[in-house]
């Protein structure tokens, strides 16, 4: 497939969308079962413009507030971590009464 690219010497309009428009076109491709394209072609919008408005508007507002969606994964990272602090003063415990016992004998 061959293309032309031509070069126009009038400026070419620039479409302004409200931010009401975008939301809402935001929403309606996240929560659509089509593809982004069509959701962007059926609205008249650049599949890429929607796709850097759904990048923009996804994004937490605040940008120092982390937003965890798996909750139970770091309760249990958490759980995880102290019972392996647990088990390593454990084993030191058990390292050092070795260790003693084993100089008593000699």
């Amino acid at each position: 497939m061959c293309r032309k690219w031509i070069k126009k010497n009038k400026k070419q309009k620039v479409k302004v969308y409200s931010a009401e428009f975008r939301e809402s076109s935001v929403k309606l491709a996240i929560g659509s079962d089509q593809p982004i394209t069509q959701t962007a072609k059926d609205l008249g919008v650049n599949p890429n413009t929607l796709h850097t408005w759904i990048n923009k508007y996804s994004q937490p507002k605040e940008p120092n507030k982390i937003v965890r969606t798996d909750e139970h994964l770091y309760e249990e990272l958490k759980r995880l971590k102290k019972e392996n602090a647990r088990l390593t003063e454990e084993r030191d415990l058990l390292k050092k009464a070795a260790a003693y016992f084993a100089r008593e004998q000699r």
